[in-house]
């Protein structure tokens, strides 16, 4: 049986990193890509091939996929795991941020499918697995840009999924919920860089007050990292998979609630 390919992005940290590890020790060629290739060490002694990536630079995503294929002969999984969350309130958020947000969260996602997808194609066979959140099914207050990028993945991995299926190429989302990672952080800290100290201060606070919160709760990369290696293992796999701290109980309720329960439910939790 031939070992499957995987590309991995976003692959120097959290869940990224933990996907890396699991699948070469589960015997797949993995191909780990991200910024900061001097974080990825540890990947490299697992057997992991270090790749450095940028998915806002197209030049860097196709030497990235050339490499493989001029090595591997093909492509199995890919998994657009690279992302951020850039939180602002909307009337603070310059709109060059705004973009930036979506390059990373939406479109350097999309042009890594499109590098990948005749090699699929050829092969008649693949999995393209995309890293959302449940910020993808439901929208807290000043995160509106990084939600309007992962509500984007979820609908272009639903027509994507359409597209795919007569050439035997699976599209699975993988909806995390609260894991420790940098995000956090980083969300955080570009929220206190735009908001802090202006007409949407004391929002902000709550909401990073709430974020640190979750974070203490949060559940270990792990188990997202499990969750990937479940999906691409079923002959048959889901279209969605949720794991982390709350996921599932906020999904439920985004579904069972109206729009203005739902608002009062969020509104709620920040005080």
């Amino acid at each position: 049986m031939v070992n499957k390919v995987v590309l991995i992005t976003g692959a120097s940290s959290g869940m990224g990193n933990a996907t890396a590890k699991l699948l070469a020790e589960s015997n797949y060629i993995v191909y780990g890509a991200a910024r900061r290739i001097e974080m990825m060490k540890e990947l490299k002694q697992l057997g992991v091939k270090i790749l450095q990536m940028d998915v806002t630079d197209d030049r860097s995503m196709q030497q990235g996929v050339d490499e493989i294929i001029k090595n591997e002969g093909r492509i199995d999984i890919l998994i657009n795991n690279a992302g951020f969350g850039s939180f602002g309130a909307l009337e603070d958020v310059p709109m060059a941020e705004a973009k930036y947000q979506m390059d990373v969260n939406v479109f350097g996602l999309a042009r890594l499918i499109q590098l990948v997808l005749p090699y699929m194609r050829k092969q008649g066979s693949g999995k393209i697995v995309n890293i959302t959140s449940t910020g993808g099914k439901l929208a807290s207050p000043l995160g509106g840009w990084y939600h309007a990028s992962k509500f984007a993945v979820e609908a272009l991995s639903d027509s994507l999924r359409m597209e795919v299926k007569p050439f035997g190429i699976d599209v699975i989302v993988i909806e995390p919920g609260g894991v420790k990672s940098e995000w956090n952080d980083i969300a955080m800290k570009n929220l206190h860089d735009v908001s802090a100290g202006k007409a949407y201060s004391q929002t902000a606070e709550k909401i990073s007050n709430l974020a640190y919160k979750v974070k203490s709760k949060s559940a270990e990369p792990e188990v997202i990292a499990k969750l990937i290696l479940k999906a691409i293992t079923t002959q048959n796999p889901k279209t969605r998979y949720y794991g982390g701290y709350m996921a599932g109980i906020v999904l439920f309720l985004k579904k069972i609630l109206s729009d203005k329960q739902f608002d009062q439910l969020m509104l709620s939790q920040m005080n």
